[in-house]
This record gives C-alpha cells, structure tokens and sequence, in this order.
C-alpha cells in the first residue's frame, strides 16, 4: 500500500526515461511533519552521485511552522538518498555518459517510509516533445472514432 505524496509529472515529457529506481530518503524530524501536512515540492528535483554517495538536489519542503526555531530544517537542503551500493555505481556509469540524468519522478510512503521514485533519462528535444504531442492528439481521436462507432 503506497500513497503518493507529490509527483513529477514535468519529468516525464521534458525527459525519455528507460529506467527507474526505488530510493529511501534521510530526513529529518520536522521534514517528515511537513512531508505529512503536504508542503514538498518535487518539480525542479534531481539525483547526483557524489563521493560514492546518492543525493537529491531541489526537493523543496518547506519549514514545519510549529516547530522551534532551532529545530527547524533547510527546505532546499541536499538530502541523501538511500540505495544498495551496486545501484548507486550503476547509476554513477549511466550518468556518466554525456545528456544522461536522474529526475525525481515521485514521492510517496511505503511501509511508514519515505520513498522517491528516481528515473535514468536522457533529454528530450522540443522536436522529440512536438512529436509526442502529436502521437497523443492522433490516440485520442483514435479513440474517439471507436466510441462514436460502439454507440451506433
């Protein structure tokens, strides 16, 4: 049982992704309050390996606002993700090579945990996203034409 807490869906046309990952996420205390009242943002969200690491750079939550002042967390804070280390060196060669990336797709519970949905994509260019809008439009009225003819 998972309930999704907030979604990319900005990722999926600007990017073609061939892979996806499953991610635990370190927070902090206040963080999963503000997590629970719904104030993430995961729209400009990014995965980077660094030092043999996995981090997760522009997931914005914002500030728990009954906490104390000296409790409070960074709302735009790198936030290390949590994968098995063979992943993480999979994800290390695959970002490697030249216009790969790793966008957040989504975050939501499982189990009692915080999890982000991390995808292996490659750019897309405005050629490449003109022609998926083009191949949606034709699906669509495709589908249409089959209600309009079952009514008959």
């Amino acid at each position: 049982m998972s309930a999704e807490i907030s979604s990319n869906r900005k990722a999926r046309r600007d990017f073609n992704i061939s892979d996806t990952y499953e991610a635990g996420l370190e927070l902090k205390g206040t963080e999963v309050k503000s997590i629970r009242a719904g104030k993430v943002n995961i729209s400009d969200a990014f995965a980077r390996v660094e030092k043999g690491q996995l981090f997760l750079y522009g997931c914005d939550i914002q500030p728990w606002e009954t906490a104390a002042t000296w409790f409070q967390h960074e709302s735009r804070r790198p936030r290390r993700l949590l994968v098995h280390k063979k992943e993480i060196l999979k994800l290390d060669a695959v970002t490697a090579i030249k216009g790969a990336s790793l966008p957040c797709l989504k975050m939501y519970w499982k189990n009692g945990k915080v999890k982000v949905e991390i995808g292996v994509g490659k750019g897309k260019t405005h050629s490449d996203q003109r022609q998926d809008l083009k191949e949606r439009v034709e699906l669509r009225e495709a589908q249409r034409e089959v209600a309009r003819f079952n009514r008959q």
